[in-house]
């Protein structure tokens, strides 16, 4: 699994990131949790306001800063369907 949180690096992406490590931590999976600081690179997920999360390469989140529950759930999710791609290969 691959997560990316986008934006300046601002207090609001470092809450973002640590949540993201603290939920990944506690579901005791594999993730690379990368944080995007580049405009160049997180440009190219158009999102309009930062923090963004991004999952798998898929946006989930941008302009806020998701709880806790909700970091949860898209990681469950995102899970989920790498397990459901696999079995279809």
């Amino acid at each position: 699994m691959n997560i990316k949180v986008l934006g300046p690096g601002c207090m609001n992406c470092v809450k973002v990131e640590s949540t993201v490590r603290e939920v990944v931590g506690e579901l005791s999976i594999p993730a690379d949790v990368e944080k995007v600081t580049d405009f160049n690179r997180w440009a190219k997920y158009r999102i309009l306001g930062t923090p963004g999360l991004v999952i798998n390469d898929k946006v989930v989140c941008a302009a806020r800063i998701p709880s806790k529950a909700e970091v949860t759930t898209w990681i469950i999710d995102a899970l989920e369907q790498e397990e459901r791609e696999a079995r279809a290969a």
